[in-house]
């Protein structure tokens, strides 16, 4: 069944493209891809596409640096390791009994 507002609803898909919807294809030599994985490593940067669309546009990537945030990173991937540990012995010792 077509509902009624089927030609609003048939417009709105065509809307819902991804905000980048123009391509452009550039092509490097393989000396110049090692350069850019180089310098997308310095940056802290792992999307190339995001990497080369921000060096296109500005010519710069900030890098921001927050000690604090990258501790509370570290802290919070070792509780979460150590959670995930709990929870397998939990399961073990429930399938054992």
């Amino acid at each position: 069944m077509i509902s009624k507002n089927y030609k609003f609803e048939k417009k709105w898909r065509k809307r819902k493209v991804k905000e980048y919807s123009k391509g452009i294809y550039v092509k490097f030599k393989p000396e110049e891809v090692e350069i850019l994985h180089n310098r997308m490593k310095e940056a802290g940067v792992q999307n190339m596409s995001a990497y080369i669309r921000k060096m296109a546009l500005n010519g710069y990537v900030i890098i921001p640096e927050w000690p604090d945030l990258n501790q509370v990173i570290s802290l919070h991937s070792r509780i979460s390791n150590n959670l995930n540990q709990y929870a397998k012995i939990s399961i073990e010792r429930k399938v054992a009994a």
